[in-house]
């Protein structure tokens, strides 16, 4: 099985990142590589901001004034990725999720704060393969569905999730 290497980092000072976070994050990319048979190894680097800086990138790279939940910056050029050359993975690219909205939107949702950032995670790897739910309806509910799956696979689908109490850093 191909291994993945993601690097976690926390640039804002908003909100703790709770315990198993990282370990999550984790979880989800490989989950995400497996379930979309991905061959070789992979590097993804995820990192939390605040909402003023994920909207500053939203509006830089995408044009959007305003906050977001997740944003991804993919490396491929159309399926091929950088390679590490000290590693030979390849390089999917960047996750940017901001924990401020992560966490409304688990309290609006109904759920915890760990499922909203396994979801986030698991849409943006989608996202850095090359899935894009905005080109139209088919590729919306196939990204969809393939995000529930994996979801489901590793236990926190809509139905069932966890919560841990802790602190990490």
């Amino acid at each position: 099985m191909a291994k993945v290497r993601v690097y976690v980092k926390n640039n804002q000072k908003e909100i703790k990142v709770p315990v198993g976070i990282r370990l999550l994050i984790r979880r989800c990319c490989q989950a995400v590589l497996a379930h979309e048979n991905f061959e070789g190894d992979a590097e993804v680097s995820v990192s939390f901001v605040s909402n003023a800086e994920i909207r500053n990138l939203n509006r830089d790279y995408r044009d959007k004034d305003k906050s977001t939940d997740v944003l991804s910056f993919p490396m491929s050029d159309n399926g091929v990725y950088d390679i590490n050359n000290e590693t030979g993975a390849a390089i999917l690219g960047d996750v940017v999720i901001s924990l401020e909205t992560a966490m409304k939107q688990a309290e609006m949702f109904g759920h915890s704060l760990e499922r909203e950032i396994g979801f986030l995670t698991v849409h943006s790897m989608l996202h850095l393969l090359g899935y894009d739910h905005e080109t139209s309806p088919l590729d919306s509910r196939i990204m969809r569905e393939k995000e529930e799956t994996i979801l489901e696979k590793l236990g926190i689908s809509r139905d069932s999730t966890f919560t841990v109490n802790g602190d990490e850093e």
